[in-house]
């Protein structure tokens, strides 16, 4: 798409207002052009075929309609870019982290009260993040026959222990199609895997339902950290809502501290604060990956940590729903190794097995 043409957006929500103050907000920037809006499904599929959107923006929680096998055919038919428009509420955390299961590219949380004033104060948020998506990559979702992992699923039994796992740790940031990417990750990390601390940028709200559905996929323990509990093997940790997590060392173990201080390059939890507190508390004893995200938060982290003599990685620009901060590391000089996302929990793997 060359710059000087506009991408092209459909918004989809069932409630007039807000496709009225979506249509506001959006139309103020020359690189959007909002081409039309529609209340349900059906004539959302009419106008995607006859306008031709580059993005849709999608409420998934509407009434009169499933919003997520809406997502689905539109995803399996006609692959476009998609960034939902969300509630804050725990149900709306978990539709909201299906549909980026179904290929969703972002979400932005819609304001629990007074709408209209609190999606004005999103709007820098909603234009980053149509004109982010208008660029990524989307890729047809397959129906696949494999069963998805329940609550009472039984996973498959772990790997024989090949690690000495005591004074290893792996440090991950991810950003938008993190979500997804993560879950790729741990699903493919064994239950004695070195202990793993996680950063992504998700509202605070939803925290906790991400924690729980990673945990549901891998054969880790996955948790959000408590301030001062000991980082163990085979646990991953997520920062709760809303607050930046840190590493300590304490003798010969290492601890979380959760840190309510202010926002970092504009997030909080920040993937700065957490690499570069790992850079300081396990230097060469860790091991640093940036998967697929906007902006550049996590590069300058993910550079110290590499000078402080950590082997460093990124995902691929290929396999990435957003090349930002992969692509800013790498031009930093953060990480020399690019991998495709489908590679990256083996590489980490022998990387922490090979640290002397």
């Amino acid at each position: 798409m060359m710059s000087t043409t506009p991408c092209r957006v459909l918004i989809v929500d069932d409630s007039a207002v807000v496709r009225q103050i979506l249509t506001e907000i959006l139309s103020r920037d020359p690189g959007i052009e909002v081409v039309g809006s529609a209340a349900d499904p059906l004539l959302a599929r009419d106008k995607i075929k006859r306008l031709n959107p580059d993005v849709m923006t999608l409420d998934v929680e509407m009434p009169r309609m499933d919003g997520l096998a809406f997502l689905e055919n539109v995803m399996r038919l006609r692959p476009m870019p998609v960034v939902m428009i969300s509630s804050l509420t725990e149900r709306g955390a978990d539709t909201t982290l299906q549909a980026l299961a179904l290929g969703a590219v972002d979400f932005v949380s819609k304001p629990k009260l007074d709408v209209a004033s609190g999606l004005q104060a999103y709007s820098e948020e909603i234009i980053t993040k149509v004109k982010t998506a208008a660029k990524a990559r989307v890729r047809p979702l397959a129906r696949t026959g494999a069963p998805r992992v329940g609550l009472d699923t039984t996973l498959p039994p772990p790997p024989p222990l090949r690690f000495r796992t005591t004074d290893r740790l792996i440090a991950i940031g991810a950003s938008a199609g993190g979500t997804e990417a993560l879950r790729v990750v741990l699903e493919q990390m064994p239950a004695d895997a070195p202990a793993i601390v996680l950063t992504q940028h998700i509202p605070a709200g939803f925290s906790r339902a991400f924690a729980e559905r990673l945990d549901r996929h891998s054969a880790m323990a996955v948790r959000e950290a408590s301030d001062g509990e000991a980082i163990l093997p085979g646990h991953a940790y997520l920062p709760p809502g809303g607050q930046h997590m840190r590493i300590i060392r304490d003798g010969a173990r290492w601890r979380a501290r959760i840190d309510d201080g202010p926002a970092v390059n504009r997030h909080k939890p920040a993937v700065d604060v957490l690499f570069r507190s790992v850079a300081q508390a396990a230097a060469g004893n860790a091991v640093g990956a940036i998967l697929t995200g906007m902006g550049d938060d996590g590069a300058r982290g993910l550079l110290e940590m590499s000078q402080a003599g950590a082997p460093t990685l990124v995902q691929d620009e290929a396999t990435s729903v957003v090349w930002g901060m992969p692509g800013a590391a790498m031009r930093m000089g953060a990480a020399k190794e690019a991998l495709p996302l489908e590679r990256i929990a083996q590489r980490l793997l022998d990387l922490a097995a090979a640290i002397a």
